[in-house]
């Protein structure tokens, strides 16, 4: 298991006021010509990171895209995986995600038993994180797939307590997602207060559509903003929506 390099950075980025992008690859949404495109507009942006994963994985290009990611830049890749069988050596780290917004036992802890003895034998630094559903106002693939509800989005104290008990449990980081396709964001008051409550730092994602959308989460506490689906569907936006959440950070960027 490596160094936790990027657990470090991720820490030391918050303590500093400095907020980063990340762009989430679903290997089931894109093909390779379109990858390269992403990649190359990814490193005209200065995206901090690529997350890559989905909910249903269900073709062989995870191992593939990850190589042609490492072949043309040196942005950190940290799998974000949906199951079991979404791990890959090529990656540099894996979120280890518990789904505290829910109560499936299997998303709980089931699932991390039976994949622990091959991530304590890899070279992916494994990060902790306590994984929250936010109501995005549609039905999600995570939420059918994990069997979940998400919590209200406008229950804010509930939200606030999910994330105080994982912190409380070691959960390295806390994420929260409307899901992909989400119809409303997070609000920015459910992201403010668990931002001021919780040490750790904080991902938000999920129906980002706008590079307005995207600072504002930012300067609403998100440590790290996650977009995905719109990029998708337009990769130029990742150049307005990274130098908008770049721009919020407290300190100077690049």
């Amino acid at each position: 298991m490596q160094d936790n390099n990027i657990f470090k950075k991720f820490r030391e980025d918050k303590l500093a006021g400095k907020k980063s992008f990340a762009c989430l690859l679903d290997p089931d949404k894109l093909s390779l010509a379109n990858v390269d495109e992403t990649i190359r507009l990814s490193i005209e942006a200065q995206v901090d990171y690529f997350f890559v994963g989905g909910s249903l994985i269900i073709n062989l290009m995870l191992d593939e895209l990850i190589s042609n990611i490492k072949k043309k830049c040196d942005i950190p890749v940290i799998l974000f995986p949906g199951g079991t069988n979404q791990i890959s050596y090529r990656a540099d780290a894996l979120l280890f995600l518990s789904l505290i917004s829910g109560r499936n036992a299997d998303l709980l802890i089931g699932k991390h038993v039976e994949t622990a003895p091959y991530l304590k034998i890899s070279p992916l630094e494994i990060i902790s994180t306590g994984y929250m559903l936010i109501d995005g106002g549609v039905p999600t693939t995570v939420s059918y797939m994990s069997n979940t509800y998400p919590i209200p989005r406008t229950k804010d104290d509930i939200a606030l307590s999910t994330a105080i008990a994982g912190e409380y449990l070691g959960l390295k980081l806390m994420y929260m997602d409307a899901g992909s396709g989400a119809k409303t964001p997070i609000s920015d008051s459910m992201i403010n207060v668990i931002s001021s409550a919780v040490g750790c730092p904080l991902i938000v994602g999920g129906g980002f559509k706008t590079a307005e959308i995207c600072g504002a989460k930012a300067r609403a506490g998100a440590d790290i903003v996650v977009v995905g689906d719109a990029l998708e569907k337009d990769p130029n936006l990742v150049l307005d929506m990274a130098a908008a959440v770049h721009e919020a950070s407290s300190v100077k960027i690049g």
